[in-house]
């Protein structure tokens, strides 16, 4: 396992599905364990009672799934949905559901894990968006920047009703994505409800090969402040914003917006990496364990720091690690932040590898911000609170090479013209 992935920890998971098998691994290399040893290495040392518990309830569990599972092949009438695989997957993502954890913890076929991997390394094939189950349903978190998806109007907190006419509200998110899934070049329909508007409508997207430019940035026309947009936390990117901010310094530039909207997240260390980029010193988080354990997770020093003035950018969208960036500066009062509560995934997740390729993704950890917030299910709050108007979109550097003061004025980003208002302010002499 390599530091800077998401899955940071060594943890062991001990998997029991319908009787189908026994699949157990330490994170570090997957090694098969016994079930004893799983348990043991799941429960802490310290906790004899829950180990006492979790040992006298694991095998009636076992037989109901089993019982339920033998039901089900005995005596459903439509024995063309008896797929083996799709049941598996199903009873998997249910387990998963029944934590609660939702929108983050889940369960990934192959596809999807595939799908994973290649976004936190910057490319991919799809639509490009990133999907969650909330409440048992598809929703997307955020449409990344440039990508068909964006290009559709798709929206953070859009959920997907229907994929080319079928109904898929019922199905669980690994089925979702399947469907979505297609060779680039290739056009999928979707359905979708906004619920802010209580509107639904069908989105024809064509897939493309993505690769995203998850560091942009500009000068606002006008201005000597820079636009900084930052589109996911992928491998690579603390290294691209510190020459982005050499450039910015070069051009003698006088503010920082740093635009973190409808960014779900990515690597913890590029999180960390980013926020050292704008903190001299103290935390960037804290991280607690299931036994209330908290650990310091202290700034990297392997980068310059900037002490420009800087508002950053938050929305529904803005997910994880853009969570754990957003709370740093905020508690450190290095930066206003400006926009929505971002959308509350507070938890380190593990990546637990399954024999057919599929994988588990659960939390294991909370994060805290420095001062001891908590961020799972409650988000960052913004210092200026303040919305879209239903008719704009985020005002991206991309676009804002080609915009005059006029335009940029006229934009209707009501968020980033606040960034700016407020930035002005503060470097007038």
């Amino acid at each position: 396992m390599k530091a800077n992935k998401r899955i940071i920890l060594t943890a062991v998971l001990l998997v029991l599905v319908l009787g189908l098998g026994v699949a157990g691994g330490i994170a570090l290399d997957r090694q098969v364990l016994n079930v004893s040893a799983a348990v043991a290495d799941i429960v802490p040392a310290t906790s004899p009672d829950l180990k006492a518990d979790t040992a006298s309830t694991a095998g009636p569990d076992l037989k109901l799934i089993q019982d339920a599972w033998q039901t089900i092949q005995q005596h459903y009438v439509d024995r063309s949905a008896l797929q083996s695989q799709s049941l598996t997957y199903g009873a998997i993502s249910g387990m998963v559901d029944a934590l609660g954890d939702n929108g983050h913890s889940r369960f990934l076929s192959p596809d999807m894990l595939k799908a994973e991997h290649n976004s936190l390394n910057g490319q991919f094939e799809g639509i490009g968006a990133e999907l969650q189950e909330i409440d048992g349903h598809a929703v997307i978190v955020a449409p990344f920047d440039d990508s068909p998806a964006q290009q559709a109007s798709l929206l953070p907190d859009d959920v997907i009703l229907k994929v080319n006419g079928e109904d898929v509200t019922q199905l669980p998110l690994n089925q979702v994505v399947q469907r979505i899934l297609g060779p680039a070049g290739t056009n999928v329909t979707l359905t979708v409800l906004t619920p802010a508007t209580g509107k639904m409508r069908d989105v024809t997207i064509t897939r493309a090969k993505i690769t995203l430019h998850n560091l942009t940035w500009q000068q606002i026309p006008g201005t000597t402040i820079a636009d900084v947009r930052l589109a996911e936390f992928s491998k690579g990117v603390s290294q691209d914003l510190q020459q982005a901010l050499t450039e910015i310094k070069d051009q003698k530039l006088t503010g920082i917006i740093l635009d973190l909207r409808n960014n779900p997240g990515g690597l913890l260390d590029e999180a960390i990496g980013v926020s050292s980029e704008f903190l001299a010193d103290g935390n960037v988080l804290e991280e607690q364990d299931a036994t209330g354990k908290i650990t310091p997770i202290p700034i990297s020093h392997d980068y310059l720091t900037t002490t420009l003035p800087m508002v950053v950018l938050i929305n529904q969208g803005s997910a994880s690690a853009s969570e754990i960036t957003a709370g740093a500066l905020q508690d450190a009062g290095r930066a206003t932040i400006v926009g929505e509560t971002t959308f509350g995934t507070g938890t380190v997740l593990n990546d637990f590898n399954l024999p057919d390729g599929s994988a588990l993704l659960l939390a294991v950890q909370e994060w805290l911000t420095p001062k001891g917030r908590v961020i799972w299910h409650h988000g960052i709050t913004p210092d200026d609170q303040i919305s879209l108007p239903a008719s704009a979109h985020p005002l991206l550097p991309s676009a804002e090479r080609s915009m005059t003061p006029d335009q940029v004025r006229a934009s209707g980003d009501a968020q980033l013209l606040r960034a700016l208002e407020q930035l002005t302010a503060s470097t007038t002499p």
